[in-house]
């Protein structure tokens, strides 16, 4: 069905029945003649090459912006409308020189169609098998069970030799100044600059001889005897002791439900992949 409002302007319209007409009336002479304009231009963006290019197509490239956080406004409806346009134009050229039927188009579109299509399958699994906060709960606390407990602070004064060890020691003894030998002697060059200083960290979180040594010492005091690891002697102080600091249940509440929708893809992967018959 044609609508004449696509063919000529409303005033070219109103001079070619002989006399002025406002468009009110204009659109109920249409209407009374069978035209159906107003659903025309519902349904379709434009008419490009007597082709309807579909509101549709308009409608998902804004979702499609949307989901790549570039939302719509009212002010962009307009240049989003020229985009869908010059997108068929673009194709209907293509489509003109045959560029739809080559073998390299196919395969191009074949991956598409994949991408497409597993997407969907992940979108139904994901809808099918949601990660809930009770699940997210439960990992949390599984998580704070094993990492429970306590944190230390140590200082150490790291070298390389036992004998140098035992002399700082000896110099610690008669009143030396623990960070200002560890400034000046220590190896790690890290802890070093600090005065020997180390980060809060739970005992595993050193090697196995340094952790032994230190979780055995009382706050403020330090080895008697040099510490040998693979990295050198050291020389420990147990600075202080707190309870193991968690982070709260919703600040890593995210990072938790993506992880463990992760977790469920990877499984649906593997099963899929398990049942299978590859040749």
């Amino acid at each position: 069905m044609i609508d004449l409002r696509h063919v000529m302007p409303f005033h070219i319209f109103s001079n070619l029945l002989g006399e002025p007409m406002n468009k009110t009336l204009i659109v109920t002479l249409l209407a009374a003649a069978g035209f159906a304009a107003l659903p025309a231009l519902s349904q379709n963006v434009a008419i490009v090459n007597g082709k309807a290019v579909p509101t549709a197509r308009m409608e998902a490239l804004s979702q499609q912006m949307a989901k790549a956080g570039r939302p719509v406004t009212a002010e962009m409806q307009g240049p989003l409308r020229e985009e869908v346009i010059t997108r068929e134009i673009f194709m209907q050229e293509a489509q003109k020189l045959g560029l739809d039927t080559t073998d390299d188009f196919k395969t191009q579109m074949e991956l598409v169609r994949q991408q497409v299509l597993i997407r969907e399958l992940v979108n139904d699994f994901q809808k099918k098998n949601p990660v809930t906060d009770t699940d997210a709960q439960a990992e949390f606390d599984k998580f704070a069970a094993a990492n429970g407990g306590k944190e230390y602070k140590a200082s150490h004064i790291l070298v390389e030799k036992e004998a140098d060890a035992k002399a700082i020691i000896a110099s610690l003894k008669k009143g030396g100044k623990f960070d200002a030998i560890a400034k000046k002697s220590s190896k790690d060059p890290g802890s070093g600059a600090n005065g020997g200083a180390l980060d809060w960290a739970a005992p595993s979180g050193y090697v196995k001889e340094f952790s032994d040594a230190m979780v055995t010492l009382e706050k403020g005091k330090m080895t008697e005897m040099p510490v040998k690891t693979q990295f050198g002697y050291h020389i420990i102080r147990l600075d202080d002791v707190r309870d193991t600091q968690l982070p709260k249940f919703e600040e890593v509440k995210p990072q938790i439900l993506q992880q463990l929708q992760q977790q469920k893809l990877a499984q649906f992967q593997q099963d899929l992949r398990s049942r299978a018959k590859v040749e």
